[in-house]
């Protein structure tokens, strides 16, 4: 189980473009085919990752190789998912300051800014409908729809410090559903 759980986060590791929420979608897809968790669990731990301090998807990974294999395994899941970041940008900085005037290198990166805005928007809409059994029509999904208008609001325009969104998310909730 400890050489499975490394397994498949080392490979979510070297393929994380753009951050934790941009491979959500592959941790949960890993994680189902294992059959290590369904969709309803992966949602509450993304949950709980998404409000722990740090990356998503090192929270995610020690969450489920905890839930799999204890301490050990969320040991080994999260040194799965952060060696290759660690191991790339170790690497990268040994270089970086020689190419960062390179107009490849400048246009690479340029490049892969859409690709990962869209990964992050399609991860906000497959976790924000996933699993849900009600239509989109209905209140429950008007009050999701709503409290994310809210948060968006309130941090694009009235500069609310994120975790004071999250908490007023949290209330929200509560108080709506």
């Amino acid at each position: 189980m400890l050489w499975q759980l490394f397994l498949v986060f080392i490979k979510v590791g070297l393929i994380s473009f753009g951050g934790g929420y941009a491979v959500m979608t592959l941790i949960q897809r890993e994680v189902a085919d294992k059959g290590w968790v369904n969709a309803g669990e992966f949602q509450e731990i993304v949950a709980m990752a998404g409000m722990a301090p740090g990356s998503i998807a090192t929270n995610a990974a020690t969450l489920i190789g905890y839930s799999e294999g204890g301490i050990w395994g969320a040991i080994v899941a999260t040194i799965g998912i952060i060696l290759p970041s660690l191991i790339i940008v170790i690497l990268i900085t040994a270089f970086f300051l020689r190419l960062q005037s390179n107009e490849w290198v400048k246009s690479s990166f340029y490049g892969l800014r859409p690709i990962v805005t869209g990964l992050i928007i399609y991860a906000a809409i497959h976790f924000g409908l996933s699993g849900r059994s009600e239509s989109l029509l209905s209140w429950t999904m008007a009050g999701t729809l709503l409290i994310s208008a809210g948060c968006l609001i309130l941090v694009t325009k009235f500069k609310v410090h994120p975790f004071a969104v999250i908490l007023l998310s949290a209330v929200a909730g509560i108080v709506l559903f």
